[in-house]
């Protein structure tokens, strides 16, 4: 290599073809010696023997020429060394390779690795996010079929548009087990997808499990990089777009408006039942409870009169008369009390009485005198005033007269 470059920079001798006459090269010894006196020189060391300018000398200093190869070679040996050193970002991270097997992991800062052949290494961003797209590129109006069309439990066809969001979580499986990182996470995705619509009815994707269905593919898909040691770790997954095909869209809108108006009218038949029932069941519970109370009434009254019975039976059986009378006295005052008007025949050829019990009874409650003119009745005449007066008054003849009537008719 070394005769080489002298041959070289002999081809670029400004005095080549110019000794005497002969048109060959110059001798090699010649610019040899010019190339020592240039590299002692560069190193600040005097020329040789004959570099004043007395003209050639007649032998080479061979151990200048060793003095000045040690130095080139350390000079080279102090680049080689220096070509090792790599400099990496907070969010980067670099694997060094030994013979091209796994040696360390550098983190950022200043780093230094054997030079090539021995050491290489392999830089990774492992705070930057990278985002797939599945079924659709750039926009979801750029769909993939072949990507996005997939068959739900129920043997339906829908259009399914979603994004993988992911970064590096171990940069040695990263870099050793993954070729292509993209497309290994698409793969996974679109198997983790399929097969969770697949096990999924089509309106329970469309509508009320879209995101339930999201956090399954990404924990299925999780399981599937981690399985196989790709060291990529899926940060979020995004369903962008979940409908019918173009090609069914609008029988498939016909089947939604049917599917929202059987369910408008159970809501309403909902709701009117929610109306109506609790209605009927306070109305049933109503009646129970009236029926309850009356049955409890019944009884109650059947009870008390039964004991009633049994304690006049007691009092008849001491003194028939007087517990006689006295029920007889009792029956005609609930009688009376419930009656507005009463006509009695004293059985004497003499007027039928007309008493004003209801009169009688406000005037004894409020302690007034009722007037026809105050009452907004009719006047009486004056026999039946005096007859009421009479009647009005605690006489005991009237009393034991009337008495013995009822008793004389009771034979």
């Amino acid at each position: 290599m070394l005769k080489r470059f002298l041959t070289l920079m002999s081809l670029n001798d400004p005095q080549w073809g110019r000794k005497g006459g002969n048109q060959g090269p110059p001798d090699l010894d010649e610019i040899w010696r010019k190339f020592m006196r240039w590299l002692n020189g560069l190193f600040g060391k005097p020329g040789g023997a004959g570099d004043g300018g007395g003209g050639p000398p007649d032998k080479t200093d061979y151990r200048q020429v060793g003095g000045g190869a040690i130095i080139l070679v350390a000079v080279l040996l102090v680049l080689w060394l220096s070509s090792g050193f790599f400099q990496l970002n907070p969010a980067e991270r670099a694997v060094v390779m030994t013979f091209g097997k796994f040696s360390r992991v550098a983190d950022n800062g200043l780093q230094w690795r054997w030079p090539y052949p021995f050491q290489s290494d392999e830089v990774v961003n492992v705070s930057q996010v990278r985002t797939i797209e599945v079924g659709y590129r750039g926009s979801v109006k750029t769909k993939v079929p072949k990507e996005a069309l997939m068959l739900t439990d129920d043997e339906n066809i829908i259009d399914v548009q979603f994004a993988v969001q992911y970064n590096v979580k171990d940069i040695q499986d990263y870099v050793f087990q993954t070729r292509s990182p993209d497309e290994t996470v698409t793969q996974a995705a679109e198997t983790a997808f399929r097969e969770i619509v697949g096990k999924s009815k089509m309106d329970y994707v469309l509508y009320e499990g879209r995101e339930q269905v999201a956090v399954a593919a990404q924990r299925l898909m999780q399981d599937v990089l981690d399985r196989y040691k790709t060291g990529i770790l899926v940060n979020k997954v995004t369903m962008q777009n979940a409908q019918p095909p173009e090609q069914v869209q609008a029988a498939f809108e016909d089947a939604v408006k049917a599917s929202q108006d059987r369910e408008r009218q159970k809501n309403e038949g909902q709701a009117y039942a929610n109306d109506v029932i609790p209605k009927a069941r306070g109305q049933a519970a109503r009646l129970t409870q009236e029926a309850d109370g009356y049955k409890q009434a019944v009884i109650a009254n059947a009870e008390g009169d039964a004991s009633r019975f049994k304690q006049i039976l007691v009092e008849y059986t001491k003194a028939p008369g007087v517990t006689r009378e006295r029920m007889y006295l009792d029956t005609v005052q609930q009688i009376l009390k419930s009656t507005t008007k009463v006509l009695v025949d004293t059985k004497s050829n003499s007027n039928l009485l007309y008493l004003p019990l209801d009169k009688l009874l406000k005037m004894g409650s409020t302690g007034t005198v009722v007037t026809p003119e105050t009452d907004g009745t009719k006047a009486q005449p004056p026999a039946a005033s005096a007859a009421s007066d009479a009647a009005a008054l605690p006489d005991n003849r009237s009393r034991d007269a009337l008495r013995s009537r009822d008793r004389g008719d009771g034979r």
